[in-house]
């Protein structure tokens, strides 16, 4: 299966009433390395990385890739989201033949508390409508993560399953498209 979009990426940066989605660029390194060096945002993600491997690792624009959203606040980057196509080894689907899109994110500890996930996250949601009218778009987290199951019901997702991976409980949602009924 192709890339979410990938027929149309980079799209033009996506404005809402407080944040910009848009593509990755040189001056968001140092945010992607803070994001991933940080132990709170690593609590669901397999923890934080160690920040001299990340300086070493991370490439001068990181995240430039058809489905990845940086979210900008005031011109500086608060965090991303991503569309990526959930691979057939996984656990989860709500296809047969797999490869549905799926929704992910991270935010800057500082960013958390304000709606800016909400925001982001409906936003990219609404692309994908467009992109891909016809698909659903799943979404799996920690079932320990409250947080992020009460985003994922503010945003429509559904439970369909629980099960292991990564040593830990997941929380597997969907959002299935709407359809106009006229």
């Amino acid at each position: 299966m192709t890339e979410i979009g990938a027929e149309a990426w980079q799209p033009t940066p996506i404005r809402t009433d407080r944040l910009v989605l848009r593509g990755s660029e040189a001056r968001d390194r140092a945010a992607f390395i803070e994001l991933f060096a940080s132990p709170e945002v690593g609590t669901y993600v397999g923890g934080a990385r160690p920040r001299a491997e990340l300086e070493g690792s991370v490439p001068e624009v990181p995240g430039r890739r058809p489905g990845f959203f940086v979210i900008d606040l005031d011109g500086a980057m608060i965090g991303m989201v991503t569309l990526d196509r959930r691979g057939p080894e996984r656990k989860g689907h709500v296809r047969p033949e797999a490869g549905e899109v799926e929704l992910g994110f991270m935010f800057l500890p500082e960013a958390w508390g304000h709606g800016y996930a909400t925001e982001a996250c409906a936003a990219a949601l609404d692309w994908v409508a467009d992109a891909a009218p016809d698909e659903p778009v799943v979404l799996c987290t920690q079932s320990a993560n409250d947080r992020a199951k009460r985003l994922a019901a503010k945003l429509g997702f559904t439970e369909v399953e629980r099960f292991e991976e990564f040593g830990a409980e997941q929380w597997f949602g969907v959002r299935t498209p709407v359809t106009s009924s006229g």
